[in-house]
This record gives C-alpha cells, structure tokens and sequence, in this order.
C-alpha cells in the first residue's frame, strides 16, 4: 500500500504549480504540508482564494490524505486552495493521547502555515476552512474553539467534540459547524466515549449553544437513498443568520469518508456510504461562511 501511494503521490505532484510540498520550521521541529492551488488560480491572477485547511486521521500522512478524500478534483470545481499538514508521528494534539497543553504545538504549527500561505499565495483571509479525519477532525475541532478569529467554519467527520477542548477554551466567537458521523463507526463512537470526546449529538448541541441558536431543532431530513448502499443519511441544521450547525448522521455507517473510494487499512473501519459526497456537502456548506 505505500508503494503504492508513494507512486500516485508523484503522479499527484508531477504538476508541481498544482500540488507542492513545502515545509517550515516550527520551534525545534521542521514541518511539513501540501499546497494544492487549482488551475484557475493561474488563469485568474487578480482573484483571491478561498483555504480549506484538511487534516489527516491519526496513522495516516498528509499524502494519503489527499488522495483518499480526492479533495482536489473539488478544488478545481469551486475554484479554492486545498492545504494538507502533516502532523508528527502521524498525529495531532487533540488533549486525549497527548497532553492538551504541553504536547505537540500543532494550533502554532497551523498559525505558521497561515502566515506563510498569506505571504506566498493570494488567499481571502475572510474564507479560510478547516476539516479532517478522525484524529484530524477532533483536531479542526480544536481549531474551531482555539483560533475562531481565523476559521470561519469547520467540518469534521468521524470525529465530534474533543472533551478536553470543552474544557480549557471558552472563546464566544461564533464559527459555522458540519459533523458528519457514522452510527457504525467502531474507531470513533456515535454515542462518544467519557473523558475523550463527546457524542455526535452532544457535539451539535453544544455548538449550537455556542453559537447562540435556540429554539427548537426541526426535524431531520432523509437523503435519498442509493440502491444497494446499505447506508441511510439524515440531515439535521439550525442556523442564527450567520452561522450553522448541522449534523449528517450515516445510519449504518463506519469510520470512513463518504463518497470515498472504499479501503480496508486492517481497522474494523465499515461501510462507506454513497448517498452523499463529502467533500461537496462540505463545500457547499463552508461556502456559506465568511468572517
């Protein structure tokens, strides 16, 4: 499987206008990530672009990232920047596993790699987005409750709320907020596990209590259905004008990214539903956020 990843990589990066790797040092360490600039940044010099900053799951690299989720060919689509860090260890500091304060500085390391894409890139500073994977999702989680200045919306999958996250911040800053979860996910609990993170449904009643939603929360919706998916999504949102909140429940689903090309990495991971694209629900829904 690296052999083979390694090769779609170079494939991937053969364009190197489109995708590069760079690196910058941060405190002891040199870090690095990916810069996916989509063909109309060249072709349109006087616009600026849109940043979706997009975290691997734990285990993974920066690389599988990119090719598992394909969020690249969605790039090209709505025209924005497509940033993939890669985390030490093939980690992230999400407070359980590591020390929330005095383990790795990976909230610093994504600061830097903001100021540089604003120094080398011709970014709209008023749209700039995080998602991830597991581990990386708990991570744009904390990046949501750590750096609401910069972040105008996060959408995470297979991942909700950190609960040391909901511990040590408390900022009022209002960011717009997409969980998508699997109720099959064995990696990652539908229901969430005590003193590391909170549940699906917990998650989105705690953003939208943060945000300042009340009221109560309309019914969800059904997505249609694709023959032979053995999946089910419903869809459940609740704005203030602003901002969103939305929770896209996977009946059935696993600990995957939907519309991804199935794998298996050896983890009871489960299915992969079809009835949605992950990456255009989460563009579409960041594309109605703004700082």
């Amino acid at each position: 499987m690296k052999i083979a990843i390694s090769l779609l990589l170079l494939s991937c990066l053969s364009t190197p206008v489109l995708a590069q790797v760079q690196s910058l040092q941060h405190k002891e360490d040199k870090r690095r990530y990916i810069v996916y600039t989509p063909p109309s940044y060249q072709s349109q010099p006087q616009q600026a672009f849109p940043v979706v900053f997009n975290f691997h799951g734990g285990g993974m690299s920066m690389a599988e990232q990119m090719l598992y989720t394909q969020m690249n060919r969605t790039a090209e689509r709505h025209q924005f920047i497509v940033v993939y860090p890669q985390g030490i260890k093939q980690d992230w500091n999400v407070g359980f596993g590591m020390d929330y304060l005095a383990g790795t500085d990976d909230v610093g390391f994504t600061q830097a790699i903001l100021s540089k894409l604003k120094q080398d890139y011709r970014i709209d500073d008023k749209r700039i987005y995080a998602t991830g994977l597991s581990r990386g999702g708990f991570f744009a989680l904390r990046l949501a409750a750590e750096l609401p200045q910069q972040f105008a919306a996060v959408a995470s999958v297979g991942a909700p709320m950190p609960e040391p996250v909901v511990q040590h911040h408390q900022k009022t800053d209002k960011v717009g907020m997409l969980l998508i979860q699997g109720t099959a996910d064995k990696v990652v609990l539908f229901e969430g596990k005590a003193a590391s993170y909170l549940s699906a449904q917990g998650t989105f009643d705690y953003w939208r209590k943060h945000n300042g939603i009340e009221g109560a929360v309309q019914p969800a919706s059904l997505i249609p259905a694709v023959p032979g998916d053995g999946t089910q999504v419903t869809h459940m949102a609740q704005g203030n004008g602003a901002q969103q909140v939305a929770l896209l429940t996977v009946k059935d689903g696993g600990h995957t990214w939907p519309g991804a090309d199935a794998f298996n990495i050896g983890l009871p991971i489960g299915k992969t539903t079809r009835a949605i694209d992950a990456n255009e629900v989460i563009w579409e829904f960041f594309s109605r956020h703004r700082r």
